[in-house]
């Protein structure tokens, strides 16, 4: 099977770190720096190059915002638990896990991978069922961070949160019915950060699991935030505290 990619940025990224590709399709009469060097990497590595009108691009991208270019990639290889255990062991600072529980918006995932992969997380892991996998959309919406950040596709949560302890992780949870906030944890050491679903946020038996459970302050009206934004949060909160400890 094969995936597609689209967007310039997404596109860029994904030729320039990846291999696994079949075809790239190009709008005619449209030149750019970016379109340049898009074309540049696909000629180095031997690739398929078609140009095609607007129209026949819009039908193949499901008239997604393509911006003039499409590549037919294979469908993601999602990385090991064990190769992303292995690597955060290599790496000269306490790794960092991103656990999604049931994230079901591609937007969101992108997001997330795209904020994970800024902050210099070790991996984030994702459940087979019930959620979104690295698609097009998550390509598009990690602006190409899927080509770097380590995604790892589990048939279980919960006993994968047990592996990580038993590698040594504490594992804190995102829950706005707690009375602890993130700020008040100390993040020194393995860490494994669990967000909930967009709706249910995190399932009662993950919550469970988890050794903590932490917040974000809200201070005006509004109830809660959007998953992929409380992430963003409670990751850099905890990449600052490091920085600054």
């Amino acid at each position: 099977m094969s995936d597609l990619i689209f967007g310039r940025n997404s596109v860029f990224e994904y030729l320039e770190n990846m291999n696994d590709f079949e075809k790239l399709y190009i709008q005619k009469e449209i030149k750019n720096e970016k379109f340049n060097k898009i074309i540049k990497i696909a000629k180095k590595k031997n690739l398929n190059i078609e140009y095609i009108d607007k129209k026949k691009l819009d039908k193949l991208s499901n008239f997604q915002n393509h911006q003039g270019v499409l590549l037919l990639a294979k469908d993601y290889k999602y990385y090991t638990l064990e190769e992303i255990l292995d690597y955060g062991e290599k790496q000269n600072k306490d790794p960092l896990i991103i656990i999604l529980d049931e994230i079901t918006d591609p937007h969101n995932l992108g997001a997330i991978i795209r904020t994970s992969e800024a902050a210099g997380a070790t991996g984030v892991i994702i459940p087979k069922h019930r959620a979104a996998s690295v698609n097009h959309t998550v390509h598009k919406t990690s602006a190409g961070a899927t080509s770097f950040m380590r995604v790892c596709m589990v048939t279980n949560i919960n006993q994968t949160i047990d592996t990580l302890k038993d590698r040594g992780y504490w594992i804190y949870g995102a829950d706005g019915h707690t009375d602890k906030y993130y700020d008040e944890i100390d993040y020194a050491g393995k860490i494994g950060i669990v967000i909930g679903n967009e709706g249910k946020g995190i399932s009662r038996l993950t919550k469970e699991k988890c050794d903590d459970l932490v917040k974000i302050p809200m201070y005006g009206k509004t109830e809660s935030l959007n998953a992929s934004t409380s992430a963003a949060i409670i990751i850099y909160g905890i990449i600052n505290q490091r920085k600054n400890g």
